[in-house]
């Protein structure tokens, strides 16, 4: 059941419009591919790609860790690998959210045995209570509460994800059938 909203489209907004400000003066003389996470990184990847300004070439790379849980197996499993050369190129890893941190230590080996010149992090959300390995987010919009969020491109079982605010997701208070 969705609960209260945690962060509102405003908010969300606004953070985008400061990270592309950011990432925009950080683009400057490099060869910049961004690189999505599918498939929770959809909306926020779009929204931040449409307001940079400098040109980027976008690639896309899906795993999979949750399936229909609130928490992650521990297990990530390549669903689609990205066609982009990456080496020598200055590579951006959008993520929609970094919890564990295994998923994107998974993702950043599987980068930098591709020999980019460097590889930074662009997160929407954080939730560093949760961290069991070391991520340094170069480029983040809001660290969160130990919550289970949807919207905005995250999901419960592929639902919620087109909500255009993240909420706080309640499983134990689903209706029973």
């Amino acid at each position: 059941m969705l609960g209260r909203v945690v962060i509102s489209r405003d908010r969300i907004a606004s953070v985008v419009a400061r990270l592309a400000e950011e990432l925009e003066s950080d683009l400057e003389g490099r060869s910049p591919v961004f690189i999505g996470v599918l498939k929770g990184c959809v909306y926020f990847f779009t929204d931040l790609t449409m307001a940079i300004k400098t040109p980027v070439d976008v690639d896309f790379i899906q795993v999979s860790s949750y399936g229909a849980s609130t928490t992650s197996s521990g297990t990530v499993v390549l669903v689609k690998d990205i066609t982009v050369d990456v080496r020598d190129r200055d590579v951006y890893l959008v993520e929609d959210i970094v919890d564990t941190g295994s998923t994107l230590s998974d993702i950043l080996h599987l980068m930098h045995a591709r020999h980019p010149r460097s590889v930074q992090i662009v997160a929407l959300l954080s939730k560093p209570s949760r961290r069991q390995i070391d991520i340094d987010i170069d480029f983040l919009g809001f660290e969160i509460d130990d919550l289970f969020v949807v919207g905005y491109g995250l999901d419960f079982a592929e639902q919620y994800r087109n909500l255009p605010e993240i909420h706080e997701y309640l499983p134990d208070q689903e209706p029973s059938v």
